[in-house]
């Protein structure tokens, strides 16, 4: 059985920090994963930056509330979900992404958490488990499971790598230099083909 693996943010998501750095005029906190490979170091950067600008949790909050999925992001989630079991791995944190997953009918996501202080600030971050996406997959393998797995950044090449079948979903260019291996794709439905054509390829065996 098949089961798809989705990253959140760039696939079914803006990116919440570029949101949140457009509305605080910060341009330092527009860097993402798609920019910078290593995870702690953008985290403690991003961590740096709300304790300079004295910018916590509520903050971030209000941004959130505003956004919206992608357009298209949920219709295709729930064709996608008529199809195949779907899960949702991101390296995104549940105090920022669970009003947002409403949004997207709430299906089943792995993430990480937040130490917050009792004023709201920040103080640090906790990983469900190093690079938890692809030993997501691997977890799925080791249940039998195979796995098609969609990304946009450095941070989800692992997981793509791990799974039996990975893609990239408008990833910046950089990325699709660097991994010209994963198929590029643009759209919900030029993605919905390629992880049905991929599913089935798994299927017969063939190599993806």
């Amino acid at each position: 059985m098949e089961i798809v693996c989705l990253d959140l943010e760039g696939v079914l998501l803006p990116e919440i920090w570029i949101c949140f750095a457009e509305r605080t005029g910060i341009a330092e906190l527009r860097l993402t994963t798609r920019d910078v490979a290593n995870y702690d170091e953008l985290m403690k950067k991003r961590l740096a930056i709300l304790k300079e600008n004295r910018l916590g949790l509520r903050e971030i909050e209000q941004v959130i509330s505003g956004m919206n999925p992608l357009e298209g992001a949920r219709d295709f989630l729930e064709r996608l979900k008529t199809q195949f079991q779907v899960l949702v791995l991101s390296d995104t944190y549940y105090e920022f992404a669970a009003p947002l997953m409403v949004k997207l009918g709430s299906p089943t996501l792995f993430c990480h958490t937040l130490e917050v202080a009792d004023d709201g600030t920040i103080v640090n971050y906790r990983l469900r488990q190093q690079d938890s996406k692809k030993m997501a997959v691997r977890a799925l393998h080791d249940l039998n499971f195979r796995v098609v797995a969609v990304g946009d950044s450095y941070n989800d090449t692992n997981m793509l790598s791990e799974a039996d079948a990975g893609i990239l979903f408008r990833a910046p260019e950089n990325v699709v230099e660097q991994f010209p291996r994963f198929p590029h794709t643009q759209t919900y439905e030029e993605l919905r083909d390629r992880i049905q054509e991929s599913a089935e390829r798994i299927r017969e065996g063939a190599p993806n």
